[in-house]
């Protein structure tokens, strides 16, 4: 993947992280092909790979992405209280 494109990306996303997902998502996609989603959303360039294609409709705000928020539950630890 372009280095450049990379570092584009991270800043509309702010989290490597989640830009590894995103990417590794829409890469997934994109080799699936068959229309629809399967389509590149950008131009491709000669040797430009499936990686840079995502990244690039990152930073052309061709596609979205949702991260919720964090949600702090509860968890059973499987030890009964004793009852007095």
């Amino acid at each position: 993947m372009n280095a450049e494109l990379n570092k584009k990306a991270l800043e509309k996303v702010g989290n490597p992280n989640i830009l590894i997902n995103i990417v590794s998502r829409r890469v997934r996609q994109l080799n699936a092909g068959g229309g629809g989603l399967g389509r590149p959303l950008v131009e491709m360039t000669p040797g430009m790979g499936f990686g840079d294609v995502a990244l690039l409709e990152i930073i052309e705000e061709k596609m979205g992405y949702f991260v919720p928020e964090h949600v702090v539950t509860a968890r059973n630890t499987g030890k009964k209280k004793k009852k007095h």
